[in-house]
């Protein structure tokens, strides 16, 4: 019996463009985000989606909506879910926090299995809240089409378990595109990604 998973990262928001850290705070979904949102919520009209499993996150939610448009599917909230909690640096831009925590950001950036903070998380501390979830949401969803929205964070470590990927390169290449869409086929206990990241839906909305 396949379970087939669908992942995403809410759609652009007005404190991605300003490149503020939003973690547990939330930030609007900009009107390009809305049409990332839209457009891939139109290229999964063809696909079959029994459930999605949402980040409570306001940005997440909308994203969600989004994409259901007019199809009656449930969208469940899950804590699981969340963006990674980042404590003070919530609603400061990556200048504002390079210039001071200069060490924890480049821990944050790039030795991520290092990153340590008083007032968040680590990268390993949501690694295993994230895992709780899903697993928990295959075992109860098995042979169904699952949709989870969720975050950058989030989506990475949900792809990096699949691909057996650490922690310390949560961040390498492919990038997390908002709204992007990333599909997984678990059959036999084992998972395979079929797509990672993908933004054809919206490559018309791309500026030049």
């Amino acid at each position: 019996m396949k379970t087939r998973l669908y992942v995403t990262r809410h759609g652009e928001t007005e404190w991605n463009v300003e490149k503020r850290m939003q973690g547990r705070m939330n930030s609007s979904l900009t009107e390009r985000g809305k049409m990332q949102a839209h457009q891939l919520g139109v290229r999964m009209k063809s696909m079959p989606v029994d459930v999605i499993f949402s980040s409570p996150s306001e940005r997440a939610v909308h994203t969600a909506e989004l994409i259901r448009g007019e199809r009656n599917i449930p969208i469940i909230q899950d804590n699981r879910f969340y963006e990674i909690h980042m404590g003070t640096w919530e609603g400061m831009n990556l200048e504002e926090i390079k210039a001071k925590y200069p060490n924890q950001f480049d821990l944050f950036w790039t030795h991520p299995h290092l990153y340590k903070t008083e007032s968040g998380e680590t990268f390993t501390e949501v690694q295993k809240r994230v895992l709780d979830g899903l697993f928990e949401v295959i075992e109860g969803n098995e042979g169904k089409n699952i949709f989870i929205v969720g975050h950058a964070v989030v989506s990475k470590l949900i792809l990096g378990y699949f691909e057996d990927r650490e922690i310390a390169r949560v961040w390498e290449d492919p990038f997390m595109h908002s709204a992007s869409l990333s599909i997984i086929d678990i059959e036999n206990g084992e998972g395979s990604i079929v797509l990672y990241a993908d933004t054809d839906h919206y490559k018309l909305n791309e500026e030049d």
